[in-house]
């Protein structure tokens, strides 16, 4: 049994991590770290978690002996700083995405981690859901010929005072839910983007709006010719979904993203129509599966460090165009490896969870 610390109680934390642990039958939390003791502490209860502390003792649990790793999902300027001293504790590392904010920050969690011999996994929990690998495995089939060109939409409507609206986390719609696009996008091509294109909106008079972009859209070019093309929202009707267009047919996956909702692949070629629903998981229940099955086996998770920043290099080119109005070159090196069944853990979901 995998023991975890939850760096930072939040919504996602509540909402998705502390029930997926429940179900993993390979894990569990006994420490939470928190900025809120209070609201912490019956989270703990609930969940039967020995320890609640504060961030200053944030060192003394990583050192401690009643952890191995730890899950960072503070806000994201925070991520490096947490990742890098849970490295040098000898802790292994799930961290959410976006992996950091900058690419130097990424750099030095990966090399602290390989310094230490400690696994650092990107939380990308689609990897793990039997949908999403089901669209890599028949695009790998040739089931639409040579894919050419992916679309994907991902918006919401969020909500005033959510820590993703500040720009001092690197807080946005790009970096919260356009990092599903490309990431999905990459590996449908099996390639890293090239170039990227890209403009964004903010409107003047919608107060959550003040500090960052409402949504941002972008061109990716592939270096075999593939095109991806995506919106990121958060002030736009609920949508998670994306198409890929091929040589000789095309298939889609909706719902594509979110985890409250199971997945659905639609796939036509020569005029007919083949629909696979898939069972709804625990998407959070798997990953943390799939990772301590990694910690205890002592096999590098797929979703690696580098992973995290291949999306990362993406991110900062789009945000780039989107304000320069310029195209962006975006350079790194091939992946060794893609999503595959192997990967996928039919976690059972479940409805027990405390949001406070």
């Amino acid at each position: 049994m995998i023991r975890y610390a939850v760096v930072g109680a939040g919504w996602i934390s509540q909402q998705a991590f502390l029930p997926g642990v429940g179900q993993s039958g390979n894990a569990k939390v006994t420490v939470i770290v928190t900025g809120d003791r209070r609201k912490s502490a019956k989270l703990a209860e609930f969940y039967g978690i020995g320890s609640v502390v504060d961030y200053s003792s944030y060192d003394a649990v990583v050192c401690g002996q009643d952890i191995d790793a730890v899950y960072i999902a503070t806000p994201n300027h925070l991520h490096a700083d947490y990742a890098i001293r849970a490295a040098r504790a000898g802790k292994h590392i799930l961290v959410e995405k976006p992996i950091a904010t900058s690419e130097e920050e990424a750099l030095a969690m990966i090399a602290a981690a390989r310094e230490a011999g400690v696994f650092l996994m990107t939380a990308y929990r689609l990897h793990n859901e039997p949908g999403t690998v089901a669209v890599l495995e028949a695009i790998r089939s040739g089931a639409i010929g040579r894919p050419l060109f992916f679309q994907s939409i991902f918006s919401f409507q969020t909500v005033v005072g959510n820590h993703r609206l500040k720009a001092e986390s690197w807080g946005g719609p790009l970096q919260d839910v356009g990092v599903y696009c490309i990431n999905a996008a990459r590996h449908i091509f099996a390639e890293e983007p090239i170039e990227a294109v890209a403009m964004a909106h903010r409107p003047g008079d919608d107060p959550r709006f003040q500090e960052i972009e409402a949504s941002v859209g972008a061109m990716l070019r592939f270096p075999s010719g593939g095109l991806a093309q995506f919106v990121a929202s958060f002030g736009a009707a609920p949508v998670d979904n994306y198409r890929v267009i091929g040589s000789s047919g095309d298939l889609e996956l909706d719902p594509g993203f979110k985890f409250e909702t199971a997945t659905k692949l639609r796939l036509r070629r020569d005029g007919e129509i083949h629909e696979t629903p898939f069972p709804h998981i625990d998407h959070f229940g798997a990953q943390v599966a799939y990772f301590s099955d990694c910690i205890t086996s002592g096999t590098p998770p797929e979703a690696d460090g580098e992973e995290g920043l291949a999306d990362l290099r993406v991110l900062r080119a789009v945000e780039k165009g989107s304000l320069t109005g310029q195209p962006q070159p975006i350079t790194s090196p091939p992946r060794r490896c893609h999503p595959s069944p192997d990967l996928v853990r039919m976690t059972p979901p479940t409805d027990r969870r405390l949001i406070l």
